[in-house]
């Protein structure tokens, strides 16, 4: 079986750090990924996937990137689900085994002082992608 997720974008927020009653790190973020092709609209349209690191990678994740910061991620996706007011509720999300930081630190700060809307979020992943060295 195979079950490998590699993406490429955006945090939306700062990711949030917890620790399990066992002491081990997790990071959740949401990543926003832009398709690849552009709408009927002429708008190019963006996914918003959920993320969670463990341990190590999630202690770094928190440390050294933050909402606006350009990352490619690599890992496994998994589904979970619990009940709330009698309702089934299901979840989707990427355990990330690897968390690249794509951008130097000083293109992360400038990016962080940037306003960060929904309108250009699209935008911003759009040319992020574009300039990508591969």
């Amino acid at each position: 079986m195979i079950n490998r997720v590699v993406l490429v974008g955006r945090l939306t927020k700062d990711p949030e750090l917890r620790y399990t009653n066992t002491n081990i790190a997790v990071t959740t973020f949401t990543l926003a990924v832009s398709r690849n092709f552009v709408s009927q609209d002429g708008n190019k349209e963006t996914d918003f996937i959920q993320c969670v690191t463990w341990k190590k990678t999630a202690e770094n994740t928190s440390k050294y990137v933050h909402k606006g910061s350009l990352v490619g991620i690599d890992g496994r996706l998994q589904t979970r689900n619990y009940e709330k007011d009698g309702r089934t509720i299901y979840i989707t999300e990427v355990i990330c085994d690897n968390v690249a930081f794509l951008e130097s630190k000083n293109q992360s700060q400038e990016q962080q002082t940037q306003s960060f809307t929904k309108a250009d979020e699209q935008k911003f992943i759009k040319d992020s992608i574009t300039d990508l060295p591969f």
